[in-house]
């Protein structure tokens, strides 16, 4: 480049320059075309997946719920009167929702018995895995689900029996379009007709079902209009309502939780993928320093610098955000497939316009913010100052600031009007922003102590010390990425183990073998014998057990009706529609009384009722105060007498509310039971004579229940392990590039040592002085860092206790400073490799 450079070059003039100096590898770009890869990556793939289900939730809700509104009731069917009030909205679609038991000669199966009516399904096809489509099966024939054959271990065509009734496997089901509105099932589907629980003797007064009626109306509707007309209409009713627009509260919650949570990681991969750009960028503009000097010298101007590495920037940010969004398409699929049968998801490629253009803002965005910085001050200083960089490092360029700040907040506002959580993201950012702040500060705190402390003995003690606050240094941004890098080591290991510590707690080891529903009150002795005649040591426990919705709550004077709230208070979850219900008269095992006292055994006076303490500090109760249920349509209120702390994590009966054997023992009711079996127990023959028993009871394995529960939570564990893992990897090439940048500014430092006598091993042992007082320091406030980050995902987004394994997490920061001294061992060979004559030339 021999001829001068005519001022003012043309944008294709400098795309010329630019592209001669820009290697097909992006040598020297590495650093930032990995972070924007990453963090678009993430991003695409975040945006992409959540969009798809929230689509799939908007558009099929219809078919998801089976409806436009569903109404749901337990242990009674709907009136004649109330069916007709659903009528004039449209079509409707009934049945019921039980747990009941197949068998077969040899085998039985805990199954959810899901009868309709011929109207089934008012939207959505059902399809059978013989490729078929169908509705309600007529007769006595029925679909079941792919488990129930292989449980009962029969075949399409087989007999089997549900209560009292013979049915034939008439088909297995493939896609069921209302499945995810069912909720969590305690066996697999097996769907009949309409009349066939009420054949199979499992209707009697007090056996625990669903009533479940579906409108279909007209489109110009507005459900929640007829919600509120329904509920007018029939407040006392103990209606469960779902719309179209909710057919599944669990999933909406759950892709609401894990997309607030992607979205963190997301952000927090830019934040660490925008200090590594900048360093990378201040790196690769450092090497090229001399040809920056050169251009100017040859009669390129600022601007001219400007455009030849802007462009080059740019090309390289271009090709990072472009193959971050290509991978985030790629990687769909898997997420999809992973999370098929929890959440409504297409398992090919989903393309979504809108999140893929996101994802790309935020990555261009990120590298013009981050990158602003060291681009502008290089093209601000004339050629002599650049030429004399390596002893007199350039000034900062205010300039240059105001454009980062720029980016930045662009990056801010983009991040808040995209969300749909603004107050979640709205305080990660700012506590981005702080913990950056906090960085900047620590790392001026330790240039200013390194400055001040005496001069120690060792030599290379003391050039590690002077390495940390000498004109030059880049103790700012190793400070920065050291601390974000090993912070995310530590959210990976907080979140991860805290997950695992919510299934130790919530999933336990101990459990009674058998739930036993719908037992007979009149023939508990019968059914106490028979489990003993079969295992003599078993433990069993009985229990009332009803289904009721509290209807108003408070002083007598000043009782507050729940169907006139215009909200149910955060947390007062028991207020939702019908629950469990029982009565005792002994405290439940499990549970201590912490205000109030118990009734006596014979007690006759006044209905009383034990409640929750946390469900009463909630909704403001005391004792005193009172509570009406409605149960089967009746009315029934009762003082509250004393609060319970209950033992949730207990696989027992713990129920909300426990009432005095006055209040409720002349409902109609069956009883519940749990069985606990000793080793030598046959569990299988005490099954099977249960069931011959007991046709219209339900008898659910624990087991099958505990290992389904502990696949969810391990499933959310995966996810969760998965996306924090971009974090990590954005942690680890910020690392990697700071140590690079650090090591390219000290070839001239070693040349000098290794000129004036220092050998490899003292070379090496400087770096690891100064590294390793850098790593420990930083260690202390990344345990804050990551785990303060990791709380908020556990407790805040996925409602989990903090349980985290503080040995792992120290074991994996442990790791985590390793593979810091790792890299930065590895990051000083090669200036161990330097030629001095050579070196010292390029100066």
């Amino acid at each position: 480049m021999s001829e001068a450079i005519p001022g003012g070059l043309s944008w294709s003039g400098a795309w010329r320059i630019a592209k001669r100096d820009l290697h097909v590898r992006f040598k020297g770009l590495r650093l930032l075309l990995v972070c924007i890869f990453l963090g678009t990556a993430a991003l695409a793939a975040i945006g992409t997946l959540s969009s798809a289900i929230e689509r799939e939730l908007s558009s099929r809700g219809q078919e998801l719920l089976g409806g436009d509104l569903e109404v749901e009731v337990w242990q009674r069917d709907l009136s004649a009167e109330e069916k007709a009030a659903l009528g004039e909205y449209g079509a409707i679609s009934g049945g019921t929702r039980l747990q009941a038991m197949a068998t077969v000669e040899e085998a039985a199966a805990p199954i959810e018995l899901k009868a309709v009516d011929a109207a089934w399904p008012l939207y959505g096809t059902l399809k059978l895995a013989s490729g078929a489509e169908a509705g309600a099966p007529t007769g006595n024939d029925a679909w079941l689900a792919q488990g129930a054959l292989d449980r009962l271990d029969i075949s399409v065509g087989d007999s089997f029996r549900i209560g009292s009734v013979t049915l034939r496997a008439a088909g297995v089901i493939a896609d069921e379009p209302d499945r995810l509105s069912e909720g969590f099932q305690l066996g697999p589907t097996v769907i009949v007709a309409e009349d066939i629980p009420a054949k199979a003797g499992l209707l009697a007064p007090g056996s625990m079902y669903q009533s479940k009626y579906r409108v279909a109306f007209d489109a110009t509707r507005d459900p929640e209009t007829v919600q509120e007309a329904i509920a007018e209409r029939f407040p006392d009713a103990g209606f469960d309502f779902r719309t179209r627009d909710r057919a599944s509260p669990g999933a909406d919650r759950f892709v609401s939780q894990m997309s607030d949570f992607l979205t963190l990681v997301g952000l927090a991969a830019l934040v660490i993928a925008g200090i590594g750009i900048g360093g990378g960028v201040t790196s690769y503009l450092e090497a090229r320093r001399t040809s920056i000097a050169t251009l100017k010298v040859l009669g390129a101007t600022s601007r001219d610098i400007g455009k030849i590495y802007a462009l080059q920037i740019g090309t390289a940010a271009l090709v990072g955000s472009v193959a971050g969004l290509a991978v985030g398409i790629l990687v769909t699929p898997l997420l999809g497939s992973a999370l098929e049968g929890l959440l409504p998801v297409e398992t090919g490629f989903v393309i979504e316009p809108g999140p893929l253009l996101l994802a790309a803002a935020y990555g261009l965005l990120v590298a013009f913010s981050f990158a602003a910085t060291p681009l502008l001050r290089a093209r601000s200083f004339p050629a002599m100052a650049l030429m004399r960089a390596k002893v007199a490092p350039l000034a900062r360029d205010r300039r240059a600031l105001a454009w980062t700040a720029a980016g930045v907040v662009a990056i801010c506002a983009l991040a808040l009007l995209t969300t749909a959580q603004p107050m979640l993201s709205g305080g990660f950012l700012i506590g981005a922003a702080a913990a950056l702040a906090l960085l900047a500060a620590i790392s001026a705190g330790i240039r200013a102590i390194t400055r001040k402390l005496p001069r120690p003995s060792n030599p290379l003690v003391r050039a590690a010390l002077a390495n940390l606050h000498r004109p030059g240094a880049q103790t700012g941004s190793l400070v920065t990425a050291l601390g974000f890098g090993l912070a995310s080591f530590v959210l990976l290991a907080a979140v991860q183990s805290a997950i695992d510590g919510n299934i130790e707690k919530r999933v336990p080891q101990e459990a009674p073998d058998y739930f036993v529903l719908d037992i007979p009150r009149d023939r508990a002795d019968e059914f106490r014998s028979l489990v003993a005649a079969r295992a003599d040591d078993a433990q069993i426990r009985t229990v009332p057990a009803l289904r009721g919705a509290i209807l108003a709550y408070g002083p007598q004077e000043e009782m507050i009706r729940v169907d006139e709230l215009e909200e149910i208070p955060e947390g007062a979850w028991a207020l939702r529609g019908e629950r469990g219900l029982t009565y005792a008269d002994e405290l439940p095992p499990g549970n201590v009384v912490t205000d109030g006292a118990w009734w006596p055994a014979d007690y006759t006076g006044e209905p009383l009722v034990s409640i929750d303490e946390e469900f009463a500090q909630t909704v403001d109760l005391k004792v005193g105060d009172y509570i009406t249920i409605g149960v089967l349509g009746v009315e029934r209120s009762a003082r509250i007498a004393n609060l319970r702390r209950i033992d949730w994590e207990s696989m027992g009966f713990n129920y909300v509310l426990v009432f005095s054997s006055n209040t409720l023992q002349d409902a109609p009711h069956n009883l519940a039971a749990t069985i606990e079996l000793d080793d030598n127990a046959e569990a299988g023959a005490l099954l099977r004579d249960l069931v011959r028993a007991f046709p219209s009871s339900s008898v659910i394995e624990v087991g099958q229940v505990l290992t389904e529960a502990r696949t969810i939570l391990e499933q959310v564990g995966l996810a969760t392990l998965a996306a924090a893992s971009v974090a990590v990897l954005a942690g680890l090439a910020v690392l990697l590039g700071a140590i690079a940048a650090a090591r390219a500014s000290r070839v001239y430092d070693t040349v000098v040592l290794r000129v004036l006598g220092a050998s490899r091993r003292q070379v090496l042992s400087m770096q690891l002085a100064e590294y390793g007082l850098l790593a420990t320091v930083l260690a202390v406030v990344a345990l804050g860092l990551g785990s303060s980050l990791a709380w908020v995902i556990v407790t805040q987004l996925f409602e989990f206790d903090w349980l985290p394994d503080w040995g792992e997490v120290f074991a994996v920061l442990g790791l985590g400073l390793a593979l810091v001294v790792g890299f930065a061992v590895a990051g000083s060979l090669p200036l161990l490799r330097a030629k001095p004559a050579q070196a010292l030339r390029e100066l």
